[in-house]
């Protein structure tokens, strides 16, 4: 048993040490292979830069108000729809009083003559519109018993999208700012509007402060309804000539990868930079305009202190 075990353990030997030679040989492989890093060159240029805040928003109105019967008793009709606008004193209903009702019921049961006479002597009570402004919620039918503070009508004077500002970009709100909304319902409509308020008042919510800004649209279309989810992008700034470069060159320590020249190793600049849309950012010092930076074209390997990689320009043909 012995010396078969002995040779059994010689093939284990020979089989890790071809594995071995295997693995260094394709260690050496990647290292005589392996291509030099890989840059997109861009040179820095003026262009526009248009800055916007993104927060999310709601619709609702302004000023919403509940509408309750003048007296108890039972709806004889319902005359406004849901959406419709309507003027302060119109009819939205008529209410037969608690006795009306009873005695309407009586002469009914009597005959036409009877129910005739009734309706002209003891005449419902209208239930009027407070203000001019939208119906946004109807909440009775004809034949149901109301009682003086139950909401029979929901209005709303105008609807206004709604958005809480986190208090750090508080300082980029203004009064009469223009906006672009966009609705998650129906993407394929934007909208515009106007900052026509702020609110003084903070809300906190798990230790997150924010402020209501209230935005008028410009126009209401149909399709705008209270409750819908809005997304309002609020202009900071819209310049057309702005030192700018692409933000994804920059490092998160603020450097980038300033080119000197062909066959000339790239040198790591730190630059400080204003707005950015996201995309491109604004250059305020560190390099001029005409200057040529790289760009990782594919993965960014970075050290501790800033890039780590080193390269050239291609040499001219």
């Amino acid at each position: 048993m012995k010396p078969r075990t002995f040779i059994g353990w010689k093939y284990i030997a020979l089989i890790l040490c071809i594995l071995a030679g295997t693995a260094g040989l394709f260690v050496l492989a990647l290292r005589w292979g392996a291509a030099p890093p890989a840059y997109d060159y861009l040179k820095v240029e003026r262009g526009p830069l248009v800055v916007t805040l993104r927060e999310s928003a709601v619709v609702g109105p302004e000023h919403r108000l509940n509408v309750t019967p003048p007296i108890p008793g039972r709806i004889d009709s319902v005359n406004v729809a849901n959406g419709v606008a309507v003027k302060a004193g119109q009819v939205l209903a008529w209410i037969s009083s608690t006795d009306r009702a009873a005695l309407m019921d009586a002469a009914e049961a009597a005959g036409g003559k009877e129910v005739a006479f009734w309706q002209d002597v003891y005449k419902a009570a209208p239930l009027v519109a407070p203000l001019d402004g939208h119906i946004i919620s109807t909440s009775v039918v004809p034949g149901q018993v109301v009682v003086t503070a139950q909401t029979v009508f929901t209005m709303s004077d105008h609807l206004i999208v709604q958005a809480n500002v986190d208090e750090t970009d508080l300082e980029h709100v203004f009064m009469g700012q223009s906006v672009d909304i966009t609705f998650d319902s129906y993407p394929d409509k934007k909208l515009t509007g106007k900052v026509q308020a702020i609110a003084y008042d903070a809300t906190t919510v798990n230790n997150v402060t924010t402020y209501l800004v209230n935005i008028f649209l410009d126009t209401t279309p149909d399709f705008v309804r209270s409750g819908i989810s809005a997304n309002v992008f609020l202009l900071i700034s819209n310049r057309s000539s702005v030192l700018r470069i692409p933000t994804d060159a920059i490092s998160p320590e603020g450097n980038v990868l300033l080119v000197q020249g062909p066959d000339q190793p790239l040198v790591v600049r730190s630059i400080q930079v204003g707005q950015s849309d996201g995309t491109w950012t604004e250059v305020l010092s560190g390099l001029s305009e005409g200057d040529w930076i790289a760009r990782p074209a594919f993965t960014v390997q970075q050290a501790k202190g800033g890039f780590s990689f080193t390269g050239s320009l291609p040499k001219k043909k």
